[in-house]
C-alpha cells in the first residue's frame, strides 16, 4: 500500500499543511519533468494537479511549479530519487522513496528516524514494483470492477476505501500507467492516485496497538521534507 494508512483521520495544523503543500508541489513538478507539462495531455500531471487543488495550494504556486518541471524559466528541478528499504517495528517492510538535493543530509536522517525499526534491510523483493491508480465513482458498487479493469487495461483491481469514499485500486503494468489512468478518466472515474510504486505480496497481520506504534512510526517519517512516498507491507 502507499500512504492510505495516513490519510484518514489525520488532524492537519499550520506546519504541517505546510508540508503536505511542499510535497504536493513537488509531485506537481515530477510530473511535468517525465511527462507534457499540459495536464490535458498528462494524465499523472492532471491528477497531481487535482490533488494540489483539493489542498488550496494556489494556483500560481501550481504554474511555478508545472514550469520548474518542464525547465521553463529560471528555477530548475534538481532532485534525484533515493529509496531507503528496511522495516518498522513489529518487522514490517518498509520501503522509503526521498527526492532530494543533498544525499548527505537525508542519510543520516532516515537512518535517525529509522531508530526504532531497522534501516538497510533489503526487502524490495516482498513487493511488486507496478503502476498504481485509485480512483472513484459515485455508482462504484454497481460497477463490475474486473470489466472495468480490463476494458482499462489494468492487471488486477480491488475495491478500496479511498479518502474521499468508496473506490477501487488498480494495478497495471509500470508502462500503461498513463494509458491505464487516461481510459479510466474517460470511462468515468474520478482519479485520486497514478503513480509507479510498490504493493506488498504478503502483507503484515498486527494487534491494534502494534499498528498504532507502527503507524506512529511512519507518520514520522512521512513527516520529513525529502520523503516523497512510503510503502509499508502491512494489511
Amino acid at each position: 500500500m502507499g500512504r492510505q494508512w495516513l490519510q484518514k483521520n489525520r488532524s492537519i495544523n499550520a506546519a504541517k499543511r505546510a508540508k503536505i503543500f511542499n510535497k504536493l508541489v513537488r509531485d506537481i513538478s515530477i510530473a511535468a519533468k517525465h511527462g507534457l507539462p499540459d495536464p490535458a495531455m498528462n494524465p499523472r500531471l492532471a491528477v497531481a494537479v487535482e490533488a494540489a487543488r483539493k489542498q488550496s495550494v494556489p494556483n500560481d504556486r501550481i504554474q511555478r511549479a508545472i514550469q520548474k518541471g518542464a525547465g521553463v524559466g529560471d528555477e530548475k528541478l534538481e532532485l534525484e530519487l533515493v529509496t531507503y528499504e528496511g522495516f518498522a517495528p513489529h518487522r514490517v517492510p518498509v520501503i522509503v522513496e526521498c527526492m532530494t538535493d543533498n544525499r548527505n543530509r537525508t542519510a543520516p536522517e532516515m537512518r535517525n528516524l529509522f531508530r526504532n525499526g531497522q534501516l538497510g534491510a533489503k526487502v524490495s523483493f516482498l513487493f511488486d514494483h507496478v503502476g498504481i491508480v485509485e480512483a472513484a465513482r459515485e455508482d462504484v458498487g454497481a460497477v463490475d470492477l474486473e470489466e472495468a479493469a480490463i476494458l482499462a487495461g489494468a492487471q488486477h483491481v480491488e475495491a478500496a476505501e479511498l479518502e474521499d469514499g468508496p473506490g477501487a485500486r488498480f494495478l497495471t503494468d509500470r508502462t500503461d500507467l498513463d494509458t491505464v489512468t487516461k481510459s479510466l478518466g474517460e470511462a468515468g472515474w474520478t482519479i485520486a492516485t497514478s503513480e509507479i510504486g510498490y504493493v506488498a505480496k504478503d502483507p503484515v497481520d498486527l494487534a491494534p496497538e502494534q499498528r498504532a506504534e507502527v503507524g506512529e512510526f511512519l507518520e514520522a517519517v512521512d513527516d520529513n521534507d525529502d520523503v516523497h512516498r512510503i510503502y509499508a507491507a502491512l494489511r
